[in-house]
């Protein structure tokens, strides 16, 4: 019986086939079947029958036509590789400038490519004139930087036209300086995509046939060993572009879901590529840029996103437990003081405490007590949260246009006839957005660490001390608030600016640089601490509830409870903790706190406001200084 591997997101399946007259739709349909079921939730597939996908050979890349016969265009043991229909034709065709939102069936975090067809002959003609400029350079002998010269320092140093070749591979090799572990496949995927982006526009003077090789590497996912340590940021990511580069010359080691780690050389091999061969300038426009900055930034602001939204979840489900009231997040307080994040985080709670769409009678237990207000941890959310969020938008704003901008030197402007030397390499902005980002999501950290000290200190929380029966036999979370005000600790040294440092490089022709390439790596840190002290908060806040039943909380926060009791029981007595704080933390990461009560929030500004719902794309183009607090909501969600 021949058998077929077949490559959907990050998986790889074995698929059986009893009859090789069955197509190559049927090979497809069978392998996003496996791979739903082995998922908990499907993959996040919907119903198969509507999916629509594209098959590829892995070997030599060719597209498959879904009424094939596997046995016209297949041999037994073949490798396929299944997309979405629009992912194929972005990756194909790689032609505009444009952000879209990720493809469902990816693991990047964003798709760079939007295809316009009326677009693609003008920028494929971009790339060309480029080059042919280039060319002409070259033919002319004219003394131009990165082109007929030598580098940096040796920026006056003409090199002879025969030479020229060498000298772009000897700046490559050179250049491959750098240290530590390798970046993960996804995150060198993401740096590959955003230096095809910048190539694509045709202010580099790649040739066609060097990008559409980047492509097909890029398709085939054979990804060069890139250390995620050596970058200043300035004259670009250098050291770990070159290291990108390098093994698309076959050289060095690279990676691809087929081959595993191996010799550059025989992973393209074995996907059907020849290695590129170095044109002038091809070699500098291969490295110059801050695309290893702004492909670790991207992901760090969609990460700092989904946790600063699931933390509003999370602090009120805190106060629900800890018996606060709602009325510090009254719309009216947050007019007064009208940030746009601010009041974001005000209608989140409001859509998810007690009220007359989500009654609660934990709320209802201690409506008459003498309490007048509660503490800052708990009161000062919108405040605090709401800086959060439009740090996040600043940054993202920031993000966006890095990833959208030509930053090669020297800029190629063909229509002009002319090379200009400038300096759209530096990594001052996305260095400053990053260091921007990790301090103010570090904070949401920060007040998380004291509700949950709230949450266990009883003559706090007027809850069983640490949270546990029997205490003294039992520590119970004891040393996982320990364990967040470690992460807190560390997050306060981590966010210190890395980018208010400078050293001089390259005999002080680079004399002065971001260092945003470590700016990108410790905001991802940060990130991440974040994620785990607020997974041991929402820990905490649910064994909070075992205390205060059989009182039920709202519907929306009630089934948050349920999502955390689907992969961690309620504690008993102690027990091995460190897992639990792990399966809540994955819960976080693939946003599923956030998708349980997303519904719930949507539909109380919906019933509060339905007028105020965008209708369209087109709305959210609105002047946000004219919509209300509630219409900006559904910008925000």
């Amino acid at each position: 019986m021949p058998r077929f591997t077949v490559h959907v997101r990050d998986e790889w399946l074995t698929v059986p086939c009893k009859d090789a007259s069955y197509s190559i739709n049927w090979l497809g349909v069978e392998a996003l079947k496996r791979y739903a079921k082995n998922k908990p939730d499907n993959g996040g597939i919907p119903n198969i029958k509507d999916v629509r996908f594209v098959a590829r050979r892995c070997q030599g890349q060719g597209l498959l036509d879904g009424d094939d016969t596997i046995e016209d265009v297949l041999e037994d043991n073949d490798f396929v590789e299944l997309g979405n229909v629009k992912y194929v034709l972005l990756l194909l065709l790689t032609l505009s400038h444009e952000v879209t939102v990720s493809e469902p069936y990816e693991m990047m975090i964003f798709i760079f490519f939007h295809v316009y067809y009326s677009n693609l002959f003008k920028l494929s003609k971009k790339v060309e004139q480029s080059r042919e400029l280039l060319d002409t350079i070259v033919k002319e002998k004219k003394v131009v930087y990165g082109i007929t010269t030598g580098f940096g320092k040796f920026a006056r140093t003409v090199i002879p036209i025969s030479k020229l070749k060498e000298l772009q591979e000897n700046l490559i090799r050179s250049h491959s300086a750098g240290l530590g572990s390798p970046l993960s496949p996804e995150r060198t995927r993401m740096l590959l995509a955003l230096r095809i982006n910048v190539l694509a526009k045709g202010y580099s003077g790649i040739s066609l046939e060097t990008l559409h090789t980047m492509i097909q590497a890029f398709n085939a996912s054979c990804l060069s060993f890139v250390p995620e340590k050596g970058t200043v940021g300035a004259s670009g990511d250098l050291a770990p572009l070159s290291h990108l580069a390098l093994g698309l010359m076959g050289e060095g080691k690279m990676w691809s879901p087929k081959s595993g780690w191996a010799d550059a050389k025989y992973v393209l091999e074995a996907h059907g590529l020849r290695p590129i061969s170095l044109k002038p300038k091809e070699g500098l426009a291969l490295i110059n840029g801050t695309q290893m900055i702004t492909s670790l930034g991207a992901e760090a602001v969609e990460r700092a996103e989904s946790v600063a939204r699931q933390a509003d979840i999370i602090a009120a489900l805190t106060l629900e437990v800890l018996k606060g009231t709602t009325k510090a997040f009254d719309s009216d307080i947050h007019e007064l003081r009208p940030h746009l994040g601010q009041k974001e985080v005000a209608l989140r709670f409001r859509s998810l405490l007690d009220s007359d769409h989500h009654p609660s009678e934990i709320a209802e237990s201690h409506r008459f007590c003498d309490r007048v207000q509660d503490a800052y941890t708990m009161r000062c959310c919108p405040q605090v949260h709401g800086i959060v969020n439009d740090t996040i938008a600043f940054v993202r704003n920031i993000i966006n246009t890095e990833i959208n901008s030509a930053t090669d030197n020297p800029m190629v402007f063909a229509e002009r006839g002319e090379t200009i030397s400038g300096g759209n390499f530096h990594g001052e902005y996305p260095a400053k957005a990053l260091d921007y980002l990790a301090i103010g999501v570090h904070e949401l950290a920060s007040i998380s660490e004291r509700r949950i000290e709230r949450l266990c200190n009883p003559s706090l929380s007027e809850l069983p001390a640490f949270l546990v029966n029997e205490g003294g036999l039992n520590s119970g979370f004891m040393i996982a608030h320990c364990t967040a005000a470690a992460l807190v600790s560390e997050n306060k040294v981590l966010c210190h600016p890395s980018s208010v440092d400078s050293l001089s490089t390259s005999a002080a022709t680079e004399d002065h640089v971001s260092m945003g390439g470590w700016a990108a790596r410790k905001a991802l840190r940060v990130i991440e601490h974040v994620e785990q002290v607020l997974a041991i908060e929402l820990l905490a806040a649910c064994q909070g509830i075992e205390f205060l039943r059989p009182l039920r909380t709202t519907t929306p926060l009630e089934k948050v409870y349920d999502l955390v009791r689907s992969v961690v029981k309620p504690w008993i007595k102690d027990r091995f903790m460190s897992a639990d704080i792990e399966a809540v933390h994955r819960l976080l990461v693939d946003q599923k706190v956030w998708n349980v009560a997303k519904p719930y929030i949507e539909k109380y500004c919906t019933e509060l406001l339905p007028e105020s719902r965008p209708t369209s794309p087109t709305a959210f183009s609105l002047d946000k200084s004219l919509c209300t607090h509630d219409q900006m909501f559904h910008m925000f969600c």
